[in-house]
């Protein structure tokens, strides 16, 4: 089934909050929003990163959907994580949709931070948002491009410190 080249026009989206956030369903609410301005936007490139993203809403239909939208030439989404053990397990939906545009995204495994140090965080380039307590969940989402920079930094760090890991599929004999 061949997508069409452009989609629909959607409804304007509800602009990308700014400012504290906390619980998980605030976090949630986040990611599922940003998915959705990153297909209506067009975002170029996001960045990913978290220890093992077992609480994001990965499993959704609905963030799927959104990514499948986003899903063009060109487009780079790079997913920085301690490891992605349970990737499999807790979100098939977004495996599946992984394996189907493999070449637009790129998986990193960094050792060098423990798992309860590791950043997690959404980067893109006109927005950002990071959780500065995990068990929490709650931290801060800003356009503010200071801390979109110093957030692209750390993550650019740690890629720099990381190796390729999660495959989309695995060859054997």
């Amino acid at each position: 089934m061949a997508l069409p080249e452009d989609p629909a026009p959607v409804a304007a989206l509800v602009p990308l909050a700014q400012g504290a956030f906390a619980g998980p369903g605030a976090f949630a609410g986040l990611v599922r929003h940003a998915l959705a301005h990153a297909a209506q936007e067009g975002w170029a490139e996001m960045v990913w990163s978290d220890a093992t993203f077992e609480d994001w809403p990965l499993y959704d239909k609905a963030v799927v959907e959104c990514l499948s939208a986003w899903s063009r030439k060109g487009r780079k989404l790079t997913l920085l994580a301690h490891h992605f053990d349970a990737m499999r397990r807790v979100h098939p939906r977004f495996v599946d949709w992984r394996v189907r545009w493999d070449h637009l995204v790129e998986c990193r495994i960094c050792k060098g931070v423990e798992a309860v140090n590791f950043p997690s965080a959404l980067w893109a380039p006109s927005w950002a948002l990071r959780r500065l307590d995990v068990l929490r969940s709650s931290g801060v989402a800003s356009v503010e491009p200071r801390m979109r920079w110093l957030l692209r930094e750390e993550l650019e760090e740690r890629k720099r410190q990381s190796s390729q890991g999660f495959p989309a599929s695995t060859l054997g004999l």
